[in-house]
Formats: structure tokens, C-alpha cells, sequence
């Protein structure tokens, strides 16, 4: 598909999951906005776009501070005379909060962890939301993507994430429902586990304090790259396969759900891929996978 002339912003842009998008975008042709803290790692994104012959613009950008938020937007609006046709609310700060804190139950936890997790991944996605619908309602299209996860629909880490995702989900519903009949659409997307670079020094490497755990360990060492960002159930309605070619886990099937459970794992050689579990079985899982 090519977005040649598509005007984007990606928030958390300088590492992980932002970055894949920001790459998968520019590399469709779209003029991708990149935010992040660090200009450092911004320069490394917009570097590795423009190898690819796509056009970046990195930003640097707070998403707990509103008025940085706000000159954004405004500097999009001068540059793109008003044009902005897709933002993917991505930012999250609350990953080494999450490790942090890997089996702790809220009462043994500091609260400010809320913070941690929920200011960058939820309010910041909302202001960026409020902006960014101002100029597409304005133009009469436009597309708000709010990353989110499975934890908004059954537990997954602790009680701030499980919340901050199922927030994520119905901030994605609700706008949809205001937004309907201006021509903008808004969506959440649940990545599966993704072999982001913080999460690999957490989990896959060797000297990580979490790499004794082996079922948190291979449920990412069979992650998504960081350029796949997609739903399982995208993946397989149109066939899309990762950047190396493997098929993107589904983790509603009845195959990989039997492989996690150690007494049940020899039935997932049996069973076939297409047999899928419907989403409300999910909720009643475990706290793990």
C-alpha cells in the first residue's frame, strides 16, 4: 500500500514498537512525525528511516507535558498546511516499572507505579487524540490507532497495567462513537508480545534478572519484531507474516493456549492451528499465560 503524501504522527517513536511503525510507515512513503524524550535515540530512528529512503521528522516530545503536546500539533499544522492523516498513540513509559515490580501484589507495590504506567500510555493518549481530531475532523478523514494489549481484557503483570490497557480499549470505543459521522476513525490494536529492545535486556539476554522465568521467557523469544505491529486476528484474515517470514503467534488459538499449560502441552501437537477460543474465554485465564 502506498501512503505517499499521508502526513502521521507516531508518539514513542525513539525505540520498541514505535520505532517498527515509524519505519513501516516512512517506508510506504508517508511523512512520519516521531516523538520521544530523548533526542539521541530520535536521531537513531530518523537515521535508520532515511536509509530506508523514507521522510522522518523526530521531535522531541514529552507526552506528560501538555504544552509539548500542544506545539506539536501546532508545528504540524505550519509544516503540513493543516494535513495529518494518521496518528498511532504508542508512548509508554511503564515497562521497567512492570519488571520492576514482576510479582508483587498492588498493596506490597509504591502507587505512584499508577503514574509510571498510565501517564504516558493513557492521559498522554488522550491529549494527543483531542488535538490530533481537531485537524482530521477538520479535513474530513483520518485514522487515531491507540496501541493497547490482551491485559485490558484479563489480568496481565499487575492491576495498573490491566487497567491503563482496558482504558486504552474503550478510549479507542468512545472516540469511535463521537467521531463516526466526521469521516475519522479510531481503533485500538492489540500487539501480541513483542521483542521490543527493553524487553529483550529484561527478559531475553542471558544476565537479565528475569531470564530464570522460562515461561516469560519463551512467550517472547517467540514474539513479534518490533515492525509487525499487528493483531492475531489481522495477521491471519490477510495472511500477513512477520518481517523474517515466520507467521504471527495467535494467542487466542487452542493450539498455543494448550502449549502453555505444562500437564496439557502435548495436546497442542495434535490440535489444529484454526481452532480458536472466542474472546470472553480469555478473561476467565489465569494470570499468565
Amino acid at each position: 500500500m502506498s501512503m505517499s503524501g499521508w502526513v502521521c504522527v507516531v508518539t514513542g517513536a525513539s525505540r520498541g514498537i514505535g520505532r517498527g511503525i515509524a519505519l513501516q510507515l516512512s517506508e510506504a512513503g508517508a511523512t512520519v512525525y516521531i516523538t520521544g524524550r530523548q533526542e539521541t535515540s530520535l536521531k537513531q530512528t530518523a537515521a535508520q528511516v532515511t536509509e530506508r529512503g523514507g521522510s522522518c521528522v523526530p521531535v522531541i516530545c514529552d507526552s506528560t507535558k501538555d504544552r509539548d503536546i500542544e506545539n506539536l500539533f501546532e508545528r504540524i499544522k505550519r509544516e503540513q498546511n493543516g494535513r495529518l492523516d494518521l496518528l498511532v498513540n504508542n508512548a509508554y513509559a511503564g515497562v521497567q516499572a512492570i519488571f520492576d515490580n514482576m510479582g508483587n501484589k498492588f498493596w506490597e507495590t509504591d502507587p505512584s507505579i499508577w503514574d509510571s504506567i498510565n501517564n504516558t500510555g493513557l492521559r498522554g493518549h488522550y491529549f494527543f487524540s483531542v488535538y490530533a481530531s481537531r485537524m482530521m475532523v477538520a479535513q474530513g478523514h483520518g485514522l487515531i490507532v491507540t496501541i493497547s494489549s490482551m491485559g485490558g481484557l484479563r489480568y496481565l503483570f499487575n492491576v495498573p497495567y490491566g487497567v491503563g490497557k482496558a482504558a486504552c480499549d474503550r478510549l479507542a470505543a468512545d472516540m469511535a462513537i463521537e467521531l463516526k459521522k466526521s469521516g475519522v476513525a479510531s481503533v485500538s490494536l492489540w500487539p501480541g508480545a513483542v521483542q521490543t529492545e527493553l524487553v529483550s535486556q529484561l527478559v531475553l539476554e542471558k544476565e537479565s534478572p528475569h531470564a530464570g522465568d522460562s515461561k516469560l521467557k519463551d512467550v517472547f523469544a517467540n514474539g513479534e519484531s518490533t515492525e509487525v505491529l499487528l493483531t492475531c486476528d489481522l495477521a491471519r484474515r490477510y495472511d500477513i507474516k512477520d518481517t523474517d517470514g515466520r507467521s504471527v503467534t495467535d494467542y487466542t488459538s487452542l493450539k498455543f493456549l494448550l502449549s502453555q499449560v505444562p500437564y496439557l502441552s502435548w495436546l497442542s501437537a495434535v490440535v489444529p492451528s484454526f481452532l480458536h477460543l472466542p474472546r470472553f474465554v480469555l478473561t476467565l485465564a489465569g494470570n499468565r499465560f
